[in-house]
């Protein structure tokens, strides 16, 4: 019995620019259950952010979805209007953006920006949004709960700042919860605090969790599943145990391999030779080959297709292929 909560198929996100359509996510798929923590990692620019603003309808103006469906309880979210969109987001959708800072609006008290997340989705008097607003507060560890309703965000510090974003991401209950680097500006003890939260939360309330990250050590702490991107598309894809301990992707193992390892003397960083590919760059077969040292000719002329290694384990690298027909 399936207990899928997000299924997302062959989604391509484009953006209209003066040099015609450029491909920011390339015909991407994957699915997040109910209860489970789904993290999609690579760096900057790989596509992880516009994978989640895609779901949720907030691309910007240029960007458009050209391929694919999201289909969220059942119901694909590209056949819906924007007010019928509206109406789910913050509701049965939420996400924790990146910087607290400019998600808040400096110029309205926590309190302002709590309420009207609530009173968006609930009818309920604005004095009972109030109270809510306060247990919210209250149940994401910020002390003083009733006098911080009267603050504006910059009395507050990042890690609270963080924790106010997650009180209005969890307001209405949503299913699913999008993250987007939820702990990038904080330092490393908040981190801990901060993850720990939301997988408390998570748990408490069964939600689907879609965690953005370029960070291989919160995807150890905190992931089920684990989805590498590269340029627009998924290279690997499986369980934490899968990834970590058998990764199959050179770009995987170069992610690993740039994570300091403090239990094992031995170990040695090594970087990923390069930069990822502008949006723009045409690059024939493997979009990777270019940094990849194990490039072989046939992964500069066509592109590679997913292979089922074990379970939900998937891998798509034409070394892989060669090794396996071999």
């Amino acid at each position: 019995m399936t207990n899928k909560l997000l299924e997302v198929k062959d989604l391509k996100t484009e953006f209209k620019t003066s040099k015609g359509l450029l491909t920011a996510v390339n015909n991407v798929s994957f699915h997040v259950d109910r209860g489970e923590t789904v993290c999609i990692v690579g760096e900057s620019g790989c596509g992880k952010s516009i994978t989640a603003l895609s779901i949720l309808g907030l691309l910007p103006k240029n960007g458009v979805i050209t391929n694919g469906s999201i289909n969220f309880q059942g119901e694909d979210l590209t056949a819906l209007s924007t007010e019928e969109m509206r109406r789910k987001r913050g509701k049965d959708i939420s996400m924790i953006f990146q910087e607290p800072m400019t998600a808040l609006n400096p110029v309205f008290t926590i309190g302002f920006q709590l309420r009207e997340s609530i009173l968006t989705h609930n009818n309920i008097s604005k004095a009972k949004a109030h109270e809510q607003g306060i247990v919210l507060l209250e149940q994401v560890g910020i002390p003083s709960p009733r006098e911080r309703m009267n603050q504006y965000p910059h009395e507050l510090s990042g890690g609270m700042r963080q924790r106010v974003m997650i009180a209005m991401a969890l307001s209405c209950n949503p299913t699913l919860l999008l993250a987007d680097e939820p702990t990038t500006a904080l330092d490393v003890t908040i981190q801990s605090q901060i993850l720990d939260l939301i997988q408390d939360l998570k748990d408490e309330f069964n939600m689907g969790l879609l965690l953005i990250t370029h960070d291989m050590g919160v995807v150890a702490e905190i992931a089920d599943r684990v989805i590498i991107m590269y340029a627009g598309k998924i290279v690997e894809e499986g369980t934490i145990e899968e990834v970590f301990t058998e990764p199959k992707h050179p770009y995987t193992k170069g992610l690993l391999n740039s994570v300091p390892n403090v239990d094992d003397p031995s170990f040695k960083l090594e970087p990923i030779p390069g930069s990822l590919p502008n949006i723009d760059e045409e690059i024939s077969g493997c979009r990777f080959h270019p940094r990849c040292k194990y490039a072989k000719d046939i992964c500069k002329k066509e592109a590679p297709h997913e292979i089922g290694i074990s379970g939900s384990h998937k891998v798509t690298c034409w070394l892989h292929e060669i090794s396996e027909d071999s």
